[in-house]
């Protein structure tokens, strides 16, 4: 039989909540007052709403029950089991990339756990998913990415529970439906080639290899000269010290006359095949592409020609225009690596000239009417 502190009530009421558990109310927050290990047992269950401290109860009792109950002491805090995370997906071999978006990620979850007093793992509960889409979405986060950013909070979960960290999953019968896809912009063929043509000379090789090749953009900033076959036409999209392709796929790709034309041009003066241009704080040649510069020139011409998308979008074209001329779908999966089939149905735009031309022919080969007697 649980002994229950004669004081527990000084300020409000208590409440038992299942075999072992008592709540009751102190200043405004309430706590759970029980027996472990023949010792009494004050634990705040960080809350000031009565429906919410008798669930948390519950999960105490349920945990003692089972012999499962952790003291705060022994109890793993969020920030513990984000670091632990962090250090398997490391020794996994995640990419930088990708560890550097988890990172942020979760530094994010265990800075709100701080601010909310979540003091262990069990307290990732609905109502802090909750919460912590309620900050995203006051970020101006996007569906898709709040999605993400939840998935990955499940996933911290799924490994404390893996690790012992955490007697029960605090999120259980959880459900995040999947936000619909966005239509992703994709140029025409004519847009395409207007990019290209009014493109500065500092930076149309690496637009032409991106809208030649469907290649992402790490994919070619970190194109080295050991991958480039010209006997065999293909750039080989591979590993290397320091970066890998997303998902890990290694392919290779046929050069097309135009990205063939690029990549025989190029001067051989260091490992890259394509550089940045010397700058005024970096005056050197020879540097790797960043992201933000390339990016930040494809807006340029953007802008002038009136057209809205990213370098990303470079690959949504080559693949739609590939699936629309006929290619099969494995061969383009073969050529731009890992693409799931909702992400093809998103690629396969019909243009509206593709559409009018495809009517045409439909329409030139249809009987003609029968002529009525």
């Amino acid at each position: 039989m649980a002994i229950f502190d004669d004081d527990a009530d000084a300020d409000g009421g208590n409440e038992r909540v299942g075999e072992h558990v008592r709540l009751y109310q102190r200043n405004g927050t309430w706590y759970a007052n029980f027996q472990f290990r023949k010792r009494q047992r004050r634990q705040s269950l960080h809350t000031g709403s009565k429906k919410e401290a008798r669930r948390r109860a519950a999960q105490i009792d349920v945990q003692l029950t089972i012999g499962q109950w952790k003291s705060a002491i022994d109890a793993v805090t969020v920030r513990q089991a984000v670091h632990a995370y962090l250090d398997v997906l490391d020794a996994d071999g995640r990419a930088p990339k990708t560890m550097a978006k988890y990172r942020q990620i979760l530094n994010r979850v265990a800075t709100l756990a701080e601010r909310r007093g979540v003091s262990d793992v069990a307290g990732l509960d609905l109502p802090f998913l909750d919460a912590y889409r309620k900050a995203r979405t006051a970020d101006g986060a996007a569906a898709k990415t709040k999605y993400t950013e939840c998935v990955i909070l499940r996933q911290v979960i799924h490994f404390a529970l893996s690790r012992n960290m955490v007697a029960a999953d605090p999120m259980k019968g959880v459900k995040m439906p999947k936000p619909r896809p966005t239509k992703q912009p994709c140029w025409t063929w004519e847009e395409v080639r207007a990019i290209l043509a009014a493109a500065p000379d500092d930076v149309k090789d690496e637009l032409t290899l991106l809208a030649e090749l469907g290649l992402r953009f790490g994919d070619l900033a970190w194109l080295t000269w050991a991958d480039v076959d010209l006997a065999a036409n293909v750039v080989r999209v591979q590993p290397k010290e320091g970066w890998k392709p997303k998902t890990g796929d290694r392919r290779a790709v046929p050069l097309s006359p135009a990205a063939r034309k690029v990549v025989e041009s190029r001067p051989r003066c260091g490992p890259w095949v394509v550089t940045m241009p010397p700058s005024r704080t970096h005056p050197e040649r020879g540097r790797q592409w960043t992201e933000k510069r390339l990016l930040n020139a494809l807006k340029r011409v953007l802008k002038a020609l009136g057209l809205a998308g990213k370098l990303h979008t470079f690959r949504h074209s080559f693949i739609s225009h590939a699936l629309i001329g006929g290619t099969p779908v494995a061969v383009v999966k073969e050529w731009v690596g890992h693409v799931d089939p909702h992400v093809i149905d998103l690629y396969t735009h019909v243009h509206d000239a593709a559409s009018q031309a495809a009517m045409r022919v439909l329409t030139r080969s249809a009987p003609p009417e029968a002529t009525p007697e």
